[in-house]
C-alpha cells in the first residue's frame, strides 16, 4: 500500500544541481559572529544548498543551553543576505513557526521529539496553512513508523506540497557506536511506501560522533537518499550544544569529497540484462525460502498438537537455545551476520509459537464462542 502524499520534486524547492545536496550549519546559533563567519565558510566551499541552524533548541533537561531565541532569526537574514544561501531552522511551536516566517527562513523542519507528539505536529500543521514553504519532518525518536508518516500526512494534509522526511536515527536502548541506531529498515519502508518522497540523511545525529560522519553519508548515498544535513561548526571544540559531532567547513568538504555517487537507475542494456538475470535467482530462490518456511509452520502445527495431547508446555527454553546456538554456528559457517540470523530465527520462533498456540487453544476458542452465543 502506497503513502497518497501530494508533493512536489525536491529540485522545485532547492537547489540540487550540487551532488550531493547538502544542508550545513551549525547546531545552535550561538553569536552573530558565529552563525555569519561559519555561512560565509560553508558558501565558499561551493558544495553547501542551505544553511541550517538551531535557533530554539529542545533539551532532554532543564538548565542545558536551549538556543538563543528569537534574535537568531535575524542573524540568519544577515548570513543570508551576505551568502546567498537559504536558511532553515527547526520549529516545535506555531509560534516559532510565525517568526521564522516573518523573517524570511526558506526551509522548516519538525524536530524528533515534536514528531513524537500528534498534537504539536497538528499544531505546526494548523500554522502552516496558507503557506507555500518547504517542510522536512524527522523520524520520531523512537522507533515508530506510523508516528512517522502521521506527522507527514498532518504537515501535507495542512497543503504542504513542498515535503521531505530526514532520517536522523532512533533511540535505543542496545549500547553501540552510534548515538542513535540508523534502523536503516525503518527508512527503506518509508522510501517504499512513499517512492517519490524527498528523504535527507542526518549522519549527525546518528553518529554523535564526527569520525563517523563520512561512513554514515556514504551509506545513505548508497540507499538512494536525496541528501544529507549535517551540522557544521567554525571551531567545534567551542560549540555550545554537540560538539563532538560537529565538523569544520574545511572538513565538511574531506568528507564529501571522499563520497562515491551512485546512480539509482541504469540505462546500459547489458548491465540491465545481467541484474535481469541475476534478480531472476534471487525470485526463484524467495519463493523456495517462502514454500520451505510453509513447510516448516505445517510442521509447528503438528508438534502443537502433539504437545496438546500429551499435555506439553507450548514453550520450552532448552529447546529454543539449542536452536538457536546451531543455527547461529551453522549461519556464521556461511557468512550470514549473527545479528540477522537471530533476528530471522526469532520470527521463525514466533510465528511457531503463534501457531502452536492456535492448536493448544483451538477448542477453548470454541467453546467460549459458544457460550457468547447462547448467553
Amino acid at each position: 500500500m502506497k503513502l497518497e502524499l501530494n508533493i512536489q520534486p525536491l529540485e522545485s524547492w532547492i537547489k540540487t544541481g550540487k551532488e550531493p545536496l547538502v544542508i550545513a550549519g551549525p547546531c545552535s546559533a550561538e553569536t552573530e559572529d558565529q552563525l555569519v563567519a561559519t555561512a560565509h565558510l560553508l558558501a565558499q566551499t561551493g558544495r553547501v544548498s542551505a544553511l541550517r541552524a538551531g535557533i530554539w533548541k529542545p533539551r532532554t533537561r532543564p538548565g542545558e543551553f536551549e538556543g538563543i531565541g528569537s534574535i537568531g532569526l535575524e542573524w540568519l537574514k544577515r548570513a543570508k543576505a551576505e551568502t546567498g544561501l537559504p536558511t532553515a531552522v527547526e520549529v516545535a511551536t506555531a509560534k516559532h513557526v510565525e517568526e521564522a516566517l516573518k523573517a524570511g527562513v526558506d526551509i522548516l523542519w519538525v524536530g524528533a521529539r515534536s514528531t513524537a507528539n500528534p498534537f504539536t505536529v497538528q499544531e505546526i500543521a494548523d500554522a502552516l496553512k496558507g503557506v507555500d514553504v518547504p517542510v522536512m519532518v524527522k523520524n520520531p525518536v523512537n522507533p515508530d513508523l506510523s508516528l512517522w508518516i502521521g506527522a507527514l500526512e498532518r504537515i501535507n494534509n495542512a497543503g504542504i506540497t513542498k515535503l521531505a522526511a530526514i532520517h536522523r536515527g532512533f533511540s535505543s536502548y542496545e549500547k553501540s557506536a552510534f548515538r542513535n541506531e540508523p534502523m536503516w529498515d525503518i527508512a527503506i519502508h518509508l522510501k517504499t511506501l512513499a517512492p517519490h518522497l524527498p528523504m535527507i540523511n542526518d549522519p549527525s545525529h546518528i553518529t554523535g560522533n564526527r569520525s563517523l560522519i563520512g561512513y554514515i553519508s556514504q551509506k545513505a548515498l548508497d540507499l538512494d537518499m536525496q541528501g544529507l544535513m549535517i551540522e557544521s561548526h567554525i571551531d567545534p571544540s567551542v560549540a555550545w550544544t554537540d560538539a563532538a559531532q560537529q565538523v569544520t567547513p574545511a572538513g565538511l568538504v574531506e568528507i564529501i569529497d571522499h563520497l562515491a555517487l551512485r546512480k539509482p537507475e541504469v540505462r546500459d542494456a547489458v548491465v540491465n540484462d545481467k541484474l535481469a538475470e541475476l534478480r531472476s535467482q534471487i525470485d526463484k530462490i524467495d519463493d523456495l525460502v517462502i514454500q520451505k518456511v510453509a513447510e516448516r509452520m505445517q510442521i509447528a502445527e503438528k508438534i502443537g498438537q502433539y504437545k496438546k495431547d500429551n499435555n506439553i508446555t507450548i514453550l520450552q527454553v532448552n529447546r529454543w537455545d539449542e536452536i538457536l546456538n546451531k543455527r547461529t554456528t551453522y549461519a556464521k559457517a556461511l557468512k550470514l551476520s549473527g545479528e540477522f540470523t537471530e533476528k530471522l530465527l526469532e520470527l521463525l520462533h514466533s510465528e511457531s509459537i503463534r501457531k502452536q498456540t492456535e492448536v493448544m487453544n483451538k477448542d477453548q476458542a470454541g467453546q467460549a464462542a459458544d457460550k457468547l452465543t447462547h448467553a
